[in-house]
């Protein structure tokens, strides 16, 4: 059974129509997605869980990901898939209030999978969730999810930005998690 997805303008509003998932990737139709960034502190260092993602994944296989993202359903809002993705993939229950509002970003790109045209067009709400677990106490999402590595937050953007590990992240995204993170710290301590 095809997911179907709100079309939404340029500011992520849903238009009252929805497309099929694979008709919004070939057809290059915007949607939208809900990323979550688990982040913790270790040896005041921040870190990122990043996720590897599937093998069997169409696109981006055993490449490092964002914590948890995925489409979000028509008819569901950013908060409740993002809280949907984190229980399916990691086994990670959160709620509202948890979450830190990164920013929204625009995701414009086009590729190809296996020899299919790939267009991407997605309005993405981006959020951060602090959360201090080892990597084998997450339940992983097998269709989705290989592994999961925490890496030092400041680390993970300079391997994105030199393409130094296989990864699908954006360099744009981790500095609004960055951005957002150490705000909130920085307001917790004053």
């Amino acid at each position: 059974m095809s997911e179907i997805l709100d079309i939404v303008d340029e500011h992520g509003n849903p238009t009252g129509q929805t497309v099929e998932r694979e008709k919004a990737h070939t057809q290059g139709i915007m949607h939208r997605t809900s990323h979550v960034w688990i982040v913790r502190k270790k040896e005041e260092k921040i870190q990122v869980l990043l996720q590897k993602r599937s093998i069997n994944k169409e696109s981006f296989p055993g490449c490092f990901d964002i914590s948890s993202a995925g489409h979000i359903p028509a008819g569901c809002g950013y908060v409740e898939s993002a809280l949907r993705e984190l229980s399916e993939e990691l086994g990670v229950h959160a709620y509202e209030e948890d979450l830190i509002f990164c920013g929204d970003r625009l995701v414009l790109w086009d590729d190809k999978f296996n020899g299919k045209v790939f267009c991407d067009r997605q309005y993405s709400r981006v959020f951060a969730l602090w959360l201090s677990q080892d990597e084998k106490d997450f339940i992983l999402q097998p269709e989705e999810v290989d592994a999961v590595l925490w890496m030092d937050l400041e680390q993970c953007m300079e391997a994105v930005k030199q393409n130094t590990i296989s990864h699908c992240m954006v360099l744009e995204e981790l500095e609004m998690v960055y951005a957002a993170v150490n705000d909130e710290e920085d307001a917790s301590i004053s």
